[in-house]
């Protein structure tokens, strides 16, 4: 069974930088990542609130940024695991981590698994997903070219999303259950003026209509009560995030929605695993939060391993 002073799990920024930092002290590192690295960078096309790009940047242009600077402090200590972690058990002074069907031992583990896009358990939208209903608008987004599409969210990734799909699609309804978005002003201020988008406010999506592939959705009113038939063809879902959390330990203490609860030094309840970026119970969700709880949660494993040092 192989050991590591540390094992990093997942590869988006928060992953990413706190590999870097790790590497930089010169830890016996193992690194997870079960797809490319980015994490959910890699669904949206543009970054434009990121520090040190004025102009904004390409997402996947930054996610192999961070990548190639990791790469260029990898060692003779370092290790890279391309697959998914299945579980967790937690130890007095080492951890085991299962990789596939591969267990491996660590003094401190650095959870960064981040979120997924949640689900509304609409009738039809699972059946239909993948044919029609959508969690991404960069990967799907093409293939409704001068087509009819529904947005349904009202905070930042719904909004940023919309707005992006206006370049493709013929016309966009932007579907939110409250009267006041959630999302930046910047992006409502667009949203609420472009020529393709038609904004219901107070509405809810009640199902989606189809069967080998999506043609409307019903919504309702929910002042009124009046529910009616939009013809779409296709639905974009975006109203937060659900945490990766299946391989977690059972004595790692979560909130209740099973984000893992941390202290401002990304420490967990139980000592020697730490959590950064969106798999923390915590309101900013943001590539610049993520690098920020990657880098301490990097600081604090150091310091775990050196208060342990035998």
């Amino acid at each position: 069974m192989k050991t590591f002073d540390v094992v990093v799990i997942g590869g988006g920024p928060a992953g990413l930088t706190a590999a870097l930092y790790l590497l930089r002290s010169e830890v016996r590192l193992a690194f997870v990542e079960k797809l490319s690295p980015g994490g959910q960078m890699l669904l949206t096309e543009r970054i434009d609130n990121y520090p040190g790009f004025p102009e904004g940047i390409v997402a996947y242009e930054l996610a192999d940024l961070m990548a190639a600077q990791v790469k260029a402090w990898e060692n003779s200590q370092f290790e890279r695991f391309n697959d998914e972690v299945r579980a967790i058990e937690t130890g007095d002074e080492m951890h085991k981590v299962r990789i596939g069907d591969e267990w491996i031992v660590a003094k401190a583990v650095v959870i960064c698994t981040g979120a997924q896009y949640r689900r509304l358990g609409l009738p039809g939208e699972r059946e239909l997903t993948g044919r029609g209903v959508s969690y991404c608008a960069l990967c799907d987004g093409n293939f409704f070219r001068d087509k009819v599409v529904a947005v349904i969210g009202g905070g930042n990734s719904a909004l940023e999303e919309a707005l992006y799909l206006t370049r493709l699609v013929k016309k966009l309804y932007l579907i939110h259950r409250r009267d006041d978005f959630r999302g930046a002003k910047c992006y409502q201020d667009r949203c609420f003026v472009h020529p393709k988008m038609e904004v219901l406010r107070s509405t809810i999506v009640t199902r989606v209509i189809g069967e080998s592939e999506v043609t409307g959705i019903t919504v309702k009113d929910v002042k009124s009560g009046k529910e009616r038939d939009i013809d779409v063809d296709g639905v974009f879902v975006f109203v937060g995030f659900e945490p990766q959390d299946s391989f977690l330990p059972d004595n790692l203490k979560t909130d209740g929605r099973g984000f893992v609860v941390t202290d401002t030094e990304m420490c967990t309840n139980v000592p020697g695993i730490f959590a950064a970026g969106d798999i923390r119970s915590k309101n900013c969700r943001q590539v610049a939060s993520a690098v920020g709880d990657g880098a301490v949660a990097a600081n604090s494993a150091v310091s775990y391993l050196e208060s342990h040092a035998k």
